[in-house]
Formats: structure tokens, sequence, C-alpha cells
């Protein structure tokens, strides 16, 4: 990854999609647990990753643990390929004579791959949290109100949220369109990155985390050639996105609660960064902001592992190179 590397930007694309299409596909059930748990309050639904992946299986069926999927799937592959390209071109921009970057250059290429990738980060995050956490708000109303109970179980929600209202909502799965479709037409843009600025606070601290505890683990790789081993560079990726991602537990827990558009029955609603903050601190303690943390380590572990291991092989370079 020094400056002698060109960036291709088709050839970042092709590398991002494919890491992230596959990691997706491996992780996204223990992803929706994450968030699941991250969600739930007070004495809430789960124990635990394996109690709602089991839950989850049972209520909703195999592709129940893959809601939201499918944004996912959608929007990843421009997301990994705009913070791996930017990393690249920023380590580029900061090196001087071709001299290996220092640890505070290369936390500084980090930062900047963190704050380009909110663009696409923030509206996807946005619309799989909603889909992700509907089945946890079905069986919430079960649970509080019982199966013969009233049938609007959720907190009032502002009247600029009209696909949140109804009796039957409890029940009817949303879908990421008329979400999107609603959030544009009452809010606009702006209802689509709701949460912006937490998704900052949290990506960018965990880019300047992750870039150069990998890049210098990966260098340990690289002491023969140019490239390190697949392996190598799997592994350094696992072990870096482990340790940015439990490091930057909290801020994921503020912005999933932001984010949610739907609240349970007696759960928090939040008026911004510090009054949920404030909120979770108060009614459920310090260890609240650690909710999800082992399965934000097992998504983000193998997540970043095949990234770094297919930018690394250069399958992109390798398709693009076949058709020229």
């Amino acid at each position: 990854m020094g400056s002698k590397k060109k960036i291709s930007v088709p050839a970042k694309l092709i590398n991002g999609g494919v890491a992230g299409l596959v990691g997706v596909s491996c992780v996204f059930p223990i992803d929706l647990a994450k968030t699941r748990l991250q969600n739930q309050q007070g004495q809430g639904v789960y124990t635990g990753m394996r109690d709602c992946l089991v839950k989850t299986l049972r209520s909703e069926g195999f592709f129940g643990m893959y809601r939201g999927a499918a944004v996912n799937l959608t929007l990843v592959t421009p997301e990994k390929a705009i913070k791996l390209a930017a990393n690249d071109f920023f380590r580029q921009l900061l090196s001087q004579d071709r001299k290996e970057l220092t640890l505070v250059r290369e936390m500084l290429a980090g930062c900047g791959a963190g704050a380009c990738q909110v663009v696409v980060t923030s509206p996807m995050e946005m619309l799989k949290i909603q889909l992700q956490d509907a089945g946890r708000l079905a069986v919430h109303q079960q649970k509080v109100l019982g199966p013969d109970g009233p049938t609007a179980p959720f907190s009032q929600p502002p009247q600029d949220r009209p696909y949140t209202t109804g009796t039957a909502s409890a029940f009817r799965r949303p879908s990421a369109t008329v979400i999107a479709r609603d959030l544009l037409k009452t809010q606009g843009l702006v209802g689509l990155y709701k949460g912006l600025g937490v998704t900052l606070l949290r990506d960018v601290p965990f880019s300047i985390i992750y870039f150069p505890l990998f890049a210098n683990i990966n260098k340990l790789g690289q002491r023969h050639s140019e490239k390190a081993p697949f392996f190598h560079s799997f592994v350094s990726g696992c072990v870096a996105g482990s340790v940015a991602a439990v490091a930057v537990t909290p801020l994921d827990v503020l912005k999933t609660r932001i984010q949610t558009l739907k609240k349970g029955l007696g759960e928090d609603t939040y008026n911004g960064i510090i009054d949920c903050a404030r909120k979770i601190w108060t009614h459920e303690g310090p260890a609240a902001f650690m909710k999800g943390a082992g399965c934000r380590a097992l998504v983000i572990a193998p997540l970043f592992g095949i990234a770094q291991g297919v930018y690394f092989i250069g399958i992109g370079e390798y398709i693009l190179g076949y058709f020229h």
C-alpha cells in the first residue's frame, strides 16, 4: 500500500463489492442479533446472541435472520469501495518522498476514509435497522401486553413518520422501499440521513483505529514480497477489525438507538446524542453502552478480514486485466 501503487477506482469497486457481498452473506444474522440486543431496554426479549438467533429462527424462520440484508447487499459495494479506496488515496496524499507514513498520518488517512464512507453508510444503516428490529418489536408487544392485549404497542411516534402508525403496523413487516419513500416524502433527504452525526462519531474513530492497526500488523507479513499472503492479510483484517469494533461499541449503541424510528411501549425516545447517552446511563447503567460488543466483533472481524484479503489479492485488478 505504498505510494507506488496506482489507485484504480473500478478495481476497488469490484474488490469492495466482492468482499462486501461475501462478508455480509456470512455474518448478517449476527449483525441482526447485535441490532436487537442494542435496542432492547430494561428486561429485554433476548438474553444474548444465541438466544436471539434461536428465537428469531423459531418465530420468523431462516429468512427472518436476513431481514434487511437486501439493503446491505445493495449498498455495501459502494460503501466498502469508498472506504478502502479513500484510505489508499489519503495514504498516498499524505506520503512524502515515498517514505513510510508516520502513525499520525496513518490515523489521518483513516479519518478521511471514515468521513467519506458515511455518505453511503448512514442511509444504509438507517433502513437496515428498521427492518432488523421489526421482529423484536412484535415480540416485545406480546411480552408486554399479552397476545390478547391492545393492538397499539408502540410509543406514539411523531406525525412525520406515518408508516410507523396504525394498529396493524406491529405485525406488518416494513419494506425498505416504503420506509425510504415515506421519509423522503415527509422529511426529505434529511430523513434518510437521520443519525449522520453519530454515524460520523462512530465511523471516524473506527477508521482511525482500524487502518493504522491493520497496516502495521499486515506489514509483518511483507518481509519477502510486496504483498502479504492472503491468510496474513485476512488475519490482520480480523484482528484490527475486532479491536476497532469493540472500541467504538458505545457509539454504535447510540447510533442504533437514535436511528431506530419505532419504539416499544415504555421504551425511551431520544432527542439527540447527549440526551440518548444521558438516558441510557441513567436508566440502564454504563454496561448498556457495551450491548452487542461480542456480536459486533464477530461481525466486523470476518467482514474486514475478507475485505482486506480480497483487496490484497487484487480480484478487481485481475478481472479488469482479463477483459483488457
